[in-house]
């Protein structure tokens, strides 16, 4: 497995030139859909890693300007009862990208080597199956031409505390912490142990791990783009340039009328108090 970091770096991006680079990226990610588009092309991209590392930030970012027509972000919740009696990577199969998708895992079939093992969810034998078929399966998908990438976001121990601690506090992150997440805290070492044994199974020069160092998210967010776009080989799709036609003369215009309701002008009675603080 690789590292998509700079290990000399301690310095915190500025804002300024943060957003410039996402900006100049996802121009970039947005010629690569182009690309996947006209040339019927399949992505898949799993994003693994610690929890609170940072997965559904740069997600967000990836996919912020990006049609959802085509491209998706699957997070599966919980198995079913059916589910559970079916091959264990059977559920995942259904979700991936057909011809000119792009499909995002928010997590994927590797909860099987990281939270089932740690928590109890499944068994020392189907762990192990995993770890067999796993390789075997992602080797299949490269075969048929499937563009996977494989992305692990790694993050201190300390950083992790500290995130959770904001999300504690935070009524607007708070349904990040889930019981797993809390559980995950007094497990560092174990986990840490079961992703080194997951490196170990399921890394190959077919499929390889790639890991995002994400204490500062601004750095490890242009890191992983940049590494995602730089790793697929698309190329610039002229598309033909949008011409809006002339819009003919407007007739009979009217406003609702003053039956229909309204929604209240909360705005207004916002501004309306802030100057009276003033």
């Amino acid at each position: 497995m690789s590292v998509v970091s700079d290990d000399d770096a301690t310095e915190k991006v500025p804002k300024e030139i943060y957003e410039a680079e996402l900006q100049r990226l996802q121009v970039e990610l947005s010629h690569l859909k182009d690309w996947v588009v006209d040339k019927g092309q399949r992505v898949l991209v799993i994003f693994e890693g610690r929890d609170a590392a940072g997965k559904g930030g740069v997600i967000a970012r990836i996919t912020q300007n990006l049609s959802p027509r085509v491209v998706r972000v699957v997070a599966l919740p919980a198995p079913t009862e059916r589910e559970k009696t079916q091959w264990y990577f059977q559920r995942y199969v259904e979700h991936l990208p057909a011809a000119g998708e792009i499909v995002i895992f928010d997590r994927s079939w590797y909860n099987r080597a990281g939270v089932e093992p740690v928590m109890g969810f499944c068994t020392k034998k189907q762990h192990k199956r995993f770890l067999e078929q796993a390789p075997v399966f992602e080797k299949m998908l490269v075969d048929d031409g499937i563009h996977l990438r494989k992305y692990w976001l790694d993050i201190s121990e300390e950083e992790q505390e500290r995130r959770f601690a904001d999300r504690a506090k935070d009524p607007l992150k708070q349904w990040k912490l889930s019981p797993i997440d809390l559980a995950s805290r007094d497990r560092w070492a174990e986990y840490q142990r079961r992703r080194d044994e997951m490196f170990k199974h399921t890394d190959s020069a077919e499929s390889p791990w790639w890991v995002v160092e994400s204490d500062d998210k601004r750095r490890s967010r242009l890191n992983l783009m940049s590494h995602l776009l730089e790793s697929i080989p698309y190329t610039f799709t002229k598309t033909p340039p949008v011409k809006l036609p002339k819009r003919p003369p407007a007739k009979d215009q009217h406003h609702p009328p003053a039956s229909v309701r309204r929604v209240p002008d909360h705005a207004a009675e916002v501004i309306r108090a802030v100057a009276r603080k003033g």
